[in-house]
């Protein structure tokens, strides 16, 4: 009788254990996702199309990482509304190199990972959600410092922080 109820122990344990790892993997993946839009960004900002066209492609690849079956309900219903559409953008600013459509795609790339980061309250460090008023867009950034990656050179400081999201604790 003992060895059953240490049995059911070992088991109960490891299905805790199971399900408290899954939030750290599915936190790393999209902090992944999110590194990658970051020096996407920093690519626009800077003018750099070919730049960005590399970290595109490696945001889209960092977006197949995401273990969607270690989501929990309200997680996954997020990733369903937006994962798709950050494959989207982030595929169209990989295939091209026309910074004026990579900037156009980063418009909605940016709105809808401003809604996942919100979402899943999961950055390892803050981030400021910055708005340009000509563009009337927003973008995150990991700096308080505006670099704006719709004008990037030409209008390099355009913008206002409008929200900081602090680090998940």
């Amino acid at each position: 009788m003992k060895n059953v109820k240490y049995f059911f122990a070992i088991l109960l344990f490891m299905a805790i254990s199971k399900s408290q790892a899954a939030p750290a993997d599915v936190n790393a993946a999209v902090n992944n996702v999110l590194k990658s839009y970051l020096n996407l960004k920093d690519a626009l900002a800077a003018d750099n199309s070919k730049g960005a066209n590399d970290e595109a492609k490696k945001f889209t690849a960092a977006l197949k990482d995401v273990p969607v079956s270690q989501m929990d309900d309200k997680q996954k219903a997020v990733w369903k509304k937006y994962g798709e559409k950050l494959r989207f953008d982030g595929e169209h600013i990989g295939e091209s190199t026309a910074i004026a459509h990579q900037r156009e795609h980063f418009g909605s790339l940016s709105t809808n990972m401003i809604e996942v980061v919100k979402a899943f309250h999961s950055n390892d460090k803050p981030l400021y959600r910055q708005y340009c008023p000509m563009k009337k867009s927003s973008w995150l950034s990991a700096s308080a410092t505006i670099k704006n990656p719709y004008y990037g050179k030409e209008m390099p400081e355009c913008g206002m922080t409008k929200e900081t999201f602090q680090a998940a604790k």
